[in-house]
């Protein structure tokens, strides 16, 4: 009797972390689809939602309220310190629901919802990223828009239509930029303890080391030179410019910091600059955790 050995054949998985075509009609389906469950998880819990407008209305009203009879030229010419504080506020607040973008994802991961995904015949599991991204983007612009309208009560003038386009793009490379981060936080991290307990470390260290509650000269020189490296106080200060000019351009000095001054346009740059360079690496880190 004789025996033939068939030839070793090795199993490699089909799906994998890579770049699809956004333009096909089954990757926009499985993103609509997961878009669609995380949102449904809102409307019946949200409580979360509804905590990420209530905490920066009350930065807003109460820190507001402590320096109501400052001087109006305390800080700019001719402003009032909640219009100062609004910009401030108005950045945060997408920072804040970008930081914990991740937590969605963490919790899928810790009750198993991630590992069914991953086994699901998808066509891309880069879908489960740019879900969770879309997703929490959506969220954060909708908590921005509420705060945004806020400040229209308490003193700020509404933007005209070029002004909004560049302040929705200022906003929406934080939110993106920040999103992918916490995304990657979430697959790096061991469990969500640990996330809840790096964005309670990092939220409050970056508010206050950016010109969201003071402007750089009010700042010591140690807290400046943080300041100046915090990208918060670039897209600060570029929705700032916007809302205290009507008749603005990408050339005129938005911000003076110790090694020159820095336009708008210069901060549009060097945000979409810094969301090129975080998308690289979490990219990177994402293929190490799917495939």
């Amino acid at each position: 009797m004789t025996f033939v050995f068939s030839k070793k054949i090795e199993l490699k998985p089909i799906l994998k972390f890579n770049m699809p075509r956004l333009c096909s009609n089954e990757i926009i389906q499985e993103i609509e689809a997961l878009v669609q469950r995380l949102f449904l998880q809102v409307w019946r819990r949200p409580a979360t939602l509804m905590a990420g407008i209530v905490q920066p209305l009350l930065w807003l009203v109460l820190f507001g309220g402590l320096f109501y009879n400052a001087p109006v030229n305390l800080f700019t010419i001719n402003t009032s310190y909640n219009c100062f504080l609004s910009s401030g506020i108005i950045v945060f607040t997408s920072f804040t629901g970008a930081l914990n973008s991740g937590l969605p994802l963490m919790f899928d991961r810790e009750f198993g919802f991630l590992n069914r995904l991953l086994t699901a015949p998808l066509i891309s599991r880069t879908s489960i990223i740019f879900s969770s991204a879309t997703f929490m983007t959506c969220l954060s612009l909708i908590q921005v828009i509420f705060i945004v309208i806020a400040s229209l009560f308490i003193g700020n003038s509404p933007l005209s239509s070029n002004s909004t386009l560049i302040f929705a793009f200022i906003v929406l490379l934080v939110t993106v930029g920040v999103t992918m981060l916490s995304l990657a936080l979430s697959f790096t991290l061991p469990g969500h303890i640990e996330l809840l307990a790096l964005i309670l470390v990092v939220n409050l260290p970056f508010l206050f080391s950016s010109t969201a509650l003071a402007p750089l000269y009010f700042m010591p020189p140690w807290l400046q030179l943080i300041a100046s490296l915090n990208p918060l106080s670039y897209a600060i200060e570029g929705i700032r410019y916007l809302y205290s000019n009507t008749n603005w351009n990408f050339t005129e000095s938005v911000i003076k910091i110790s090694w020159g001054d820095i336009s708008l346009g210069q901060i549009i740059l060097l945000l979409l600059v810094l969301d090129v360079i975080g998308a690289y690496i979490v990219s990177n880190i994402l293929k190490a955790k799917l495939n």
